[in-house]
Parts: structure tokens; C-alpha cells; sequence
């Protein structure tokens, strides 16, 4: 006879069992269910619906192209370098005095002749009067000298007794004393040498400061300049008023434009570079002196050559042979065409198309695809666009 507990542990197993097949059934039947209602509800089979149905494959593929040109192509070399302010000095107190006012600030944008800093003119304006004074002294002194003197008819000799007697009175340095007075005096309002921005202040109101000690810097940043290191293989393809594009680290994105101003005809012996300076157009004064830059400058142009855009050049993976896709159609819809390419010479934006016997050429004013064309194949349907991750599809 068997026990109990085998007896219960037989029917916990049959439980068990039984509420598995129940959950199974439950999935099963909704998806009956809906197959049925999905038939139309006459009973018959549900129609078979393909990918291919439910997702179209005819729909066009939005890419971007762009034309095909006949140009000269414009050689490039890339560097490093710095901004530097167009022209720059350093302002200091001509003379000695205690700072009244310091009406700028850094960065302040300043004309020419603007007030930089005002010293206290008291200690100057006395000066000035005392030279006046000494001068009128002076010049009374000679009229005394020279009472009678309108009785000599000889004009030699009253010329030789006036000079004589100036130099008794000594009007002539009382003269030079009053023009550094009146000098001093101008010089207690520092101004601006040329237009440009502060920078660097080291002075406030109230302080006593000497002649000769500094007061703040005067930058001119518009235009600015930027000091370009090329290597002296490359320092021979450049040549003056050529172009440059600049990139500056703190403006990321953003690209400048320059012009070649001037190539140092002297090579450092120990990096073996040459300075080439490049004028960028400064009016916000937003490129600051000291910014670190990246540039391309154009270097020797190579002329006639078929160009089309760096982006349109791709490489196959079997056998590493360069392709390109040429648009074929009316408008904006055609299809993509496969083109094997030999190219050559480029820059970063371009490359030429050399003819080939084992490849074919393109024609200036074919369009070549840009954009959304890595993963085409030859004949697809395709849609030219604007921007293609607008019209989503696929960037490259």
C-alpha cells in the first residue's frame, strides 16, 4: 500500500501539470482569435501579407549631390598657429603724479588720442606758472637792457646788442621752461596712442605712480593677425595675398578666412619652420590675442583639372578600387550610377579625376553624390535633396 505523502506528492505533480497546460492553451487561443477576426470575419484564411508589400523597396533614396567642375585646383598646407594683435604697446606714465581717474576698463574698445588715465595736474599747473613767471622776469630784464637801443641807426649792431642781452635776461631758456611745463602739463591725461582695446590695467584711482611706470597696454585686434609655422618643405608653395582658412580651438565649428600678409624669409634652425603671417578681419574683436589656431593656407594652384567633392570618392572593400556614383535622370529623381575613378592630386574639400584606360571619366556638369550614397548599389532609385537626414535618410 502506498504511503500518503507519495500519494500527495503524485497529486501536487498532476496540479502542476494540469495549470501549465491551461496557461498554454490561453496564449494559443488569442492568437486563434485574431487570425479569425483578421480574416474578414467569414472564416477563411487570413491573406498572407509579404515584407515586401509592407514595406516598399520602390521609394526612391534621398541623397545629396553636388556638380562636377573644370577648375584650377588649389594646393593646400595645414599648421598650427597663434593670434597675435595687428599692433600692441605698452602705455606708461610720462610723469609722476597720484591717478585721479582711470575712466576705461579691459577690452573697452578706444580711438586714437583717447583718454586712458587722468594723473592730478596740481603739482604740473605750478610749474607752469612758475615758468611763466621766470619767463616775464626774464623778458623785463631785456626791455631794461635795451632802453635806447631804438637810437642806433646801425642795424648789425642793434641786432648783436639784442642777441647779447636775451642771453643776459636769459629768455631763451625761460622759453624751453615754459614749453616742458606746458608739456607736463598735457601729458598728466595719458592718452591712447592709436585706436585699439585695453587691456592689462595695472593702475587704480588714488595711486601715486612714477614716471616711466606702466599703466595698462593699448592692443589694435582689427584686423589680427595670425602667426602661422610651416615646415620649410612647404614654406616654398606659398606666396603673399594668398587665401587661408582658420579654425580657432575656442570657436569650434566656426571657420575664418585670411590672407597671406607676409612669409619670413628665415628658417629656424632648430624646428626647421618658417613663420608665414596671415591677416584675419577682426570687427567684433571676438579673436583674442593668444588663441590657439589650426589653418589651411592655399598653396601652388594646379590648373584645368576635373574636380568633384572629397565626400563623393568612396573605396570598395574587396579590392580597394575608388568609385563614385554619378546621378542618371530628369529632375530631382533618377537612378545611381557606378563609376569606377582614378583619382589624383587633392585638397580637403577636393579631388581630381584623372583619365584612365582602366576607368572611366566624369563630365563637368554630371552631378556626383554626396551625401546618403555608401551603401547604394548600381541602378538604385534615388531623389536628390537638400539634406538628406532631414528627408531621413542616411548621412554619411
Amino acid at each position: 500500500m502506498k504511503s500518503p505523502k507519495r500519494i500527495i506528492g503524485i497529486v501536487v505533480v498532476l496540479l502542476l501539470l494540469g495549470a501549465a497546460g491551461t496557461g498554454i492553451y490561453m496564449r494559443i487561443r488569442p492568437a486563434e482569435n485574431a487570425s479569425t477576426t483578421s480574416s474578414g470575419g467569414d472564416g477563411g484564411p487570413a491573406p498572407e501579407v509579404s515584407a515586401d508589400s509592407a514595406f516598399s523597396t520602390d521609394l526612391p533614396i534621398p541623397v545629396e549631390g553636388a556638380q562636377v567642375v573644370q577648375q584650377d585646383l588649389v594646393m593646400e598646407v595645414s599648421a598650427s598657429g597663434q593670434a597675435v594683435a595687428w599692433q600692441g604697446t605698452t602705455v606708461k606714465a610720462q610723469v609722476a603724479g597720484q591717478i585721479r581717474s582711470v575712466p576705461v576698463r579691459e577690452n573697452m574698445a578706444v580711438s586714437g588720442d583717447a583718454v586712458l588715465v587722468r594723473i592730478d595736474s596740481t603739482e604740473m599747473q605750478l610749474q607752469l606758472d612758475e615758468a611763466q613767471a621766470a619767463l616775464d622776469r626774464a623778458q623785463a630784464t631785456f626791455r631794461e637792457q635795451t632802453i635806447g637801443d631804438d637810437r642806433i641807426t646801425d642795424p648789425a649792431i642793434k641786432a648783436e646788442r639784442e642777441r647779447a642781452a636775451r642771453i643776459k635776461a636769459g629768455i631763451d631758456g625761460a622759453e624751453v621752461a615754459l614749453r616742458r611745463a606746458h608739456l607736463n602739463l598735457e601729458r598728466t591725461n595719458v592718452a591712447a596712442p592709436f585706436g585699439g582695446r585695453v587691456a592689462s590695467v595695472r593702475v587704480v584711482q588714488g595711486q601715486h605712480v612714477a614716471a616711466g611706470e606702466e599703466l595698462m597696454q593699448i592692443v589694435d585686434i582689427d584686423p589680427i593677425k595670425v602667426e602661422v609655422q610651416v615646415l620649410e618643405s612647404e614654406v616654398g608653395q606659398l606666396r603673399p595675398n594668398g587665401k587661408a582658412a582658420i579654425r580657432f580651438a575656442a570657436f569650434q565649428g566656426e571657420s575664418f578666412t585670411g590672407t597671406i600678409q607676409t612669409i619670413n624669409p628665415i628658417v629656424d634652425q632648430t624646428t626647421r619652420q618658417a613663420k608665414v603671417t596671415v591677416l584675419v578681419p577682426n570687427p567684433g574683436g571676438r579673436i583674442l590675442p593668444g588663441m590657439y589656431a589650426s589653418v589651411v593656407l592655399d598653396a601652388r594652384r594646379l590648373p584645368n583639372r576635373i574636380l568633384v567633392p572629397r565626400s563623393a570618392i568612396l573605396e570598395r572593400d574587396v579590392d580597394r578600387r575608388t568609385m563614385l556614383f554619378v546621378f542618371s535622370g530628369d529632375g530631382t529623381e533618377g537612378t545611381a550610377e557606378w563609376r569606377y575613378v582614378t583619382v589624383g592630386m587633392g585638397n580637403s574639400t577636393q579631388v581630381e579625376i584623372l583619365d584612365h584606360p582602366d576607368t572611366k571619366l566624369v563630365a563637368p556638369g554630371e552631378i556626383v553624390l554626396t551625401t546618403g550614397h555608401s551603401s547604394l548599389t548600381h541602378g538604385a532609385r534615388i531623389r536628390l535633396v537638400q539634406n538628406v537626414a532631414a528627408e531621413g535618410g542616411r548621412p554619411r
